[in-house]
């Protein structure tokens, strides 16, 4: 199979259809990566942002890496950043409402769902990380890049995305809730 970095070169040569294998081929994890920061819609608008600024700064590809994951991981950020900055500060809050899946209702009832809600508790325990372990945890757990990838998409060396992704997974082992999951996990795994 043709790598990325070929496909691209390809596609500096005028091979146009080269630049839309490698799109083919990462379009999913690159949207499902905008649909988890964003929610769908915007991702989809999103999507389209990313190939575009990918296929202008292709000649910035470096060869060496046969796989385009990382670095279009990159666009998707720096598409990501740009978006959230130009957005009200007001937008931002319901964006996050909506892609965390939470309800900002008061619930009066709290005690009527008694089983653990996963989702909230990873989730809580995500935001209380701070943003650089957050991100090389998510590229690393979410998007499946290895800690030097991670590195490449946040522009980090390499050693500090390991000690990032390190001290990401303590805080969150470490994190009350988290630690009473992993226990209750645990103990409904040796009875069975």
């Amino acid at each position: 199979m043709t790598s990325d970095a070929e496909l691209i070169a390809r596609s500096l040569a005028d091979d146009t259809d080269a630049f839309m294998e490698v799109i083919g081929r990462h379009e999913v994890a690159i949207g499902a990566y905008l649909s988890r920061r964003v929610g769908r819609e915007t991702a989809e608008d999103l999507l389209g942002d990313v190939w575009v600024a990918a296929y202008s700064a292709r000649k910035t590809y470096d060869p060496a890496y046969p796989d385009a994951r990382p670095w279009l991981y990159t666009v998707a950020a720096n598409r990501l950043r740009q978006h959230w900055r130009s957005r009200p500060p007001e937008d931002l809050t319901a964006d996050v409402a909506d892609v965390a899946g939470r309800s900002t209702a008061w619930d009066p009832w709290p005690a009527v769902e008694t089983r653990v809600d996963v989702r909230a508790v990873i989730r809580s325990a995500l935001a209380g990380l701070r943003p650089a372990e957050r991100e090389v945890l998510l590229l690393v757990a979410g998007e499946d890049l290895t800690a030097a990838e991670a590195a490449r998409v946040l522009d980090l060396p390499a050693g500090t995305a390991r000690r990032l992704l390190h001290q990401a997974r303590t805080a969150l082992r470490n994190t009350p809730e988290v630690a009473a999951l992993l226990k209750e996990l645990n103990s409904v795994k040796e009875n069975t």
